[in-house]
């Protein structure tokens, strides 16, 4: 049935503002069980993105933890994660301010236990037998390259002492549960940890030395995930050796698959913390797994190797901790936001703890994901999300196809996932169709169709981007004419390429992106600084690979305008990358901005940020493809328009 207006597509009023999607919402960040209590770690926007670590007890009743004047977050490999842990009601957390650890009782305020200067710290275990925490340390104290090392610090004085060194990264400490054994993750350059990484097994001795350490699985050609030990003492790990990222378990005969399936059981590392198994017994596991974009809760009989699904509602899971007779993971679905619950695995039953935001949209404005399969490059199809206009108000007007935005992950090792998401309805419900690209490169469809993007970053996802594009115009989806195209970070460089090097897009919108690949590999933090090796080449070997690739160095090719966003404490992809490419654009005579945010980094924490961003880039596509605004927004000067 038609709605009682029609409008033409974008021009649509719509409930989803950039107030709403800010206000209320908190990013649910990591996890961490503690007795019967849970402790979850949220970013706030109205706070200008502060970590805070929240205590939810059994009768749900939550308490801020984290007082005013502290921000949990660590910056060991620039973005993070593992930034906290509690152990009896003792919280130990990361201070952003100074990255030393800190000790907060219940009750009380925190107080320093380190005073490393130039140290971060991250990923921490608590080894109370010895009565120290076990963690990641990065030293930015010498000149050259950080310096990643395994430490303990003593919980009675803070002395730090190294356990293991000599890797260029490591994560992932654990112990097992009479901390007689410590298992850990590390690689080196110039592999990533979804590239190349290792397990490694010690034995401790009563003072916490490590006894002939060794290595029980991965290599430069085989990434490893989440080493574990089970209630009995049994080391598991997630490895990709067969394509996909399965279980495995050490024993007395070898390495051996517990879960082996075509499906992803494993993420690309780029935080600390990040679990999908954990065990409800010595011989039963949840676990999650992805299967073509869709997510997967299951319970694993560790004996028998059978599984079971839990039959529930959502497409999407995080985050797998283990509490007493309760499985904790955040999950969501294309029509529920993301939010912490509690599974009681033998009643079957999904309690919500905490939730993303405290306003929930009317159903009726979501836009319902559409999976595509599309042919791209050189015989290969790839894969992506599909959101058609939605709006129960407003049709569009029958003689018009409404504008695509293509939306390009940053990474590039990560993906998109088909869930209740506002900054996509922010655009469907205006009547601006969108499609999410899972290129070649993205995660969730096995080792084979991560590595498309070896040697080919600026090729095969820029190729993909299009032709999803195309194949959406062709099949009568949206106006071929009207083709935009988005992204932050390594998705920013998708962005510019496919408006440099393809005459598909007529506008773009770029987040933080790379403009210049050779001084990403040149002047990047320690954690990326081999990443381009592997995604165009080494350097600088290939440096006219790189200045090919780059699309600060054809702009001559680009002929449609650009909006540029950028942090200015952006240590990744630093402002100069954002500033050059808008000249450049700007001494052409196309339309473009340069939109700029004081005290933001890499991904934009703060409400004010958020907003900016969101209202200016709507206004820029309204004046470019020439369709009024229902709703005020704010305006951004537009360069030569």
């Amino acid at each position: 049935m038609a709605s009682e207006t029609m409008a033409p597509f974008g021009s649509w009023r719509s409930p989803v503002t950039a107030d709403v999607i800010i206000e209320g919402s908190r990013s649910l960040q990591e996890h961490v069980v503690d007795g019967e209590d849970l402790y979850l770690l949220e970013g706030r926007p109205q706070e200008g993105g502060r970590g805070v670590v929240v205590r939810v007890t059994p009768d749900r009743k939550r308490e801020d933890v984290t007082p005013e004047g502290f921000n949990v977050r660590s910056r060991v490999h620039e973005y993070g994660g593992g930034a906290f842990t509690v152990h009896h009601g003792v919280v130990y957390f990361s201070n952003f301010d100074d990255h030393q650890v800190y000790v907060q009782p219940q009750g009380e305020s925190p107080v320093p236990l380190t005073r490393d200067e130039g140290s971060r710290f991250a990923d921490f275990h608590i080894d109370e037998r010895r009565n120290r925490l076990v963690c990641v340390r990065e030293s930015h104290r010498n000149e050259g390259e950080p310096i990643n090392e395994l430490v303990a610090i003593n919980l009675d004085g803070g002395v730090v002492n190294v356990l293991v060194t000599g890797a260029d990264f490591y994560a992932s400490p654990c112990m097992d549960m009479v901390r007689s054994k410590l298992a850990w993750m590390s690689w080196n350059h110039p592999s990533m940890p979804w590239d190349g990484s290792e397990v490694w097994l010690a034995d401790l001795d009563d003072e916490g030395n490590l006894l002939i350490p060794c290595k029980v699985a991965g290599g430069s050609d085989e990434s490893v995930f989440q080493p574990s030990f089970s209630p009995d003492g049994t080391l598991y790990f997630v490895s990709d050796k067969t394509n996909w990222w399965n279980l495995y378990r050490l024993t007395a005969s070898g390495v051996e698959p517990v879960f082996a399936r075509a499906v992803e059981v494993g993420v690309p590392q780029w935080v600390f913390g990040q679990s999908t198994y954990g065990f409800l017994s010595a011989t039963e596991a949840a676990l999650i797994y992805e299967e073509k974009s869709i997510w997967h809760l299951a319970k694993v009989d560790l004996t028998t190797r059978e599984w079971a699904l839990t039959v529930v509602p959502y497409t999407y899971y995080a985050n797998v901790q283990i509490g007493t007779g309760r499985v904790f993971v955040k999950a969501a679905s294309a029509t529920k936001p993301l939010a912490l619950y509690a599974l009681d695995f033998s009643l079957q039953h999904f309690v919500e703890v905490a939730a993303s935001v405290d306003h929930v949209v009317e159903p009726a404005y979501m836009p319902n994901p559409e999976m595509i399969e599309f042919p791209s490059g050189h015989g290969t199809h790839s894969y992506g999300i599909f959101y058609a206009p939605k709006n129960p108000d407003f049709d569009g007007l029958p003689d018009e196809l409404p504008p695509l935005l293509v939306m390009t992950h940053g990474g590039p090792t990560a993906e998109t996932n088909a869930v209740y998401n506002l900054r996509v309805a922010y655009w469907t419900s205006r009547g601006m169709a969108v499609l999410d690209v899972n290129y070649g490169g993205s995660t969730g469809y096995g080792r084979e169709y991560r590595e498309r993007l070896k040697g080919k970053w600026g090729v095969v996802d820029v190729d993909d981007a299009a032709n999803g594009a195309l194949y959406l115009a062709n099949r009568g989806d949206v106006d071929k004419n009207r083709l935009a195209i988005r992204g932050g970070s390594a998705g920013g460089y998708t962005t510019l390429c496919a408006l440099a090097f393809r005459d598909v897009f007529r506008a773009g919108a770029s987040y933080y992106g790379v403009s210049d690949a050779e001084a990403l590999a040149t002047d990047t933090h320690k954690f990326e600084s081999r990443y381009t090796f592997g995604l165009i080449g080494p350097y600088p070997e290939e440096k006219d690979r790189y200045r090919e690739r780059s699309a600060i160095y054809h702009t001559d090719q680009l002929d449609c305008p650009v909006i540029f966003f950028q942090g200015l404490d952006d240590k990744i992809v630093p402002p100069d990358q954002s500033e050059r490419m808008y000249l450049a654009v700007k001494e052409k005579g196309l339309a473009t901005a340069y939109v700029t945010f004081a005290g933001e980094g890499h991904g934009f924490r703060g409400a004010d940020a958020i907003k900016t961003s969101l209202e200016n880039e709507l206004y820029f596509y309204a004046r470019v493809f020439g369709f009024s605004l229902a709703d005020e927004v704010m305006t951004v000067a537009i360069d030569n328009s």
